[in-house]
């Protein structure tokens, strides 16, 4: 059965969908079937990865907003052993419908329960807030991967979020692990990237991952060009980080 990993932090800017995109590539690109869940309205995973999403009929919101909606309706596959489900704006109402369902942190959870079994990864791309999507995504969810952008006010967000997570491990999903934090945006010749990185190494010694992302101009055009960077630049240090993070993942104990 695949494990399903929510890609989580409410702190928006923090590099939630580079890191969803190019490792689920990179699971990919080591030939194990990953599905892509986009849980954000901004549906930008969708339109990194070329889909038009804001064209389809089906997306992430029709299969929570709708049980009789069969999940194949809205997988599409994009890449060899990559699949997608996408979201556009649309998603932005299934919060609101959410609330008046019945279990209603658990409506992804039970979408994809008939699926995992196809898939090695499920990765989902959280949106940048706490609200009832990203309660969905982490009841759902094995485990928990944090971007965190090597920045003092991305870092003072985390208490917050392991917080939550704690909570939800407590009342939703007691099976629920930390899979780890990594860095993301780092520029080794800036002091405060480093200072950053050392404080979290300190505060979250067994969380923090042995892989750090690096600032790099070209996590920002590989999606305006719908590709991910192991297409786009397949030997930079973008590629070669986020290959080293899908060895990590396969190999975790999550915490």
């Amino acid at each position: 059965m695949g494990r399903v990993i929510a890609v989580t932090n409410q702190k928006g800017g923090v590099g939630k969908t580079t890191t969803t995109i190019n490792l689920g590539a990179a699971l990919a690109e080591k030939e194990n079937y990953t599905l892509l869940i986009d849980a954000d309205p901004q549906g930008a995973l969708s339109i990194g990865t070329g889909l038009p999403a804001y064209d389809l009929e089906f997306t992430l919101y029709s299969i929570l907003t709708d049980t009789r909606i069969p999940i194949a309706a809205v997988t599409h596959h994009i890449r060899p052993h990559l699949d997608l489900i996408p979201s556009n704006i649309d998603l932005a109402g299934a919060e609101l419908q959410l609330v008046a369902m019945m279990g209603r942190e658990y409506v992804l959870r039970d979408a994809i329960a008939n699926i995992r079994q196809n898939y090695n990864f499920i990765l989902i791309d959280c949106p940048p807030s706490l609200g009832l999507l990203t309660v969905n995504a982490l009841a759902a969810a094995d485990e928990i991967l944090v971007p965190l952008q090597c920045e003092f006010l991305a870092m003072r967000g985390l208490d917050a979020l392991i917080d939550v997570v704690a909570r939800v491990q407590r009342r939703l999903n007691p099976n629920l692990k930390m899979l780890g934090i990594v860095p993301t945006m780092y520029n080794p010749r800036r002091t405060h990237s480093r200072e950053v990185l050392e404080r979290v190494r300190t505060a979250y010694p067994n969380k923090l991952l042995n892989v750090t992302i690096k600032e790099s101009v070209r996590f920002a055009e590989a999606p305006a060009q719908r590709r991910t960077i192991l297409e786009m630049d397949a030997h930079s240090d973008g590629a070669e980080a986020y290959r080293a993070l899908a060895e990590v993942i396969i190999h975790a104990q999550p915490v």
